[in-house]
């Protein structure tokens, strides 16, 4: 198990914490450390579309319209705090966020 996201990320922090919990032993990949390469986008905007996208955050509200208006790939390979996290990974199975819906897939 995967989880990608940002360590200073208060939802990637949960997460974590109550998988560990639950008795999963997950591996943690910090996307400002270590950013996604395109391979990877391409599979997360297939899989979750512009939901990927994360428009709610400071580094959102920051960028140009023309900055806005790029293809995902070039948004998270130039900003990887857009990524709306965390995403988890297990095999083929992939989910976006800690909502209820996604914890009760994991916990």
């Amino acid at each position: 198990m995967i989880i990608y996201g940002i360590s200073t990320c208060d939802t990637v922090r949960k997460a974590r914490k109550a998988l560990e919990a639950a008795g999963h032993a997950p591996e943690f990949r910090d996307v400002r450390a270590a950013p996604l390469n395109v391979s990877e986008i391409t599979e997360f905007e297939a899989a979750f579309g512009d939901k990927i996208v994360n428009r709610a955050s400071t580094t959102w509200r920051g960028l140009s319209e023309a900055e806005r208006a790029a293809p995902v790939t070039d948004l998270l390979g130039a900003h990887p705090a857009l990524m709306k996290r965390p995403v988890i990974r297990e095999g083929e199975k992939l989910t976006l966020g800690w909502t209820p819906a996604v914890q009760a897939q994991w916990l």
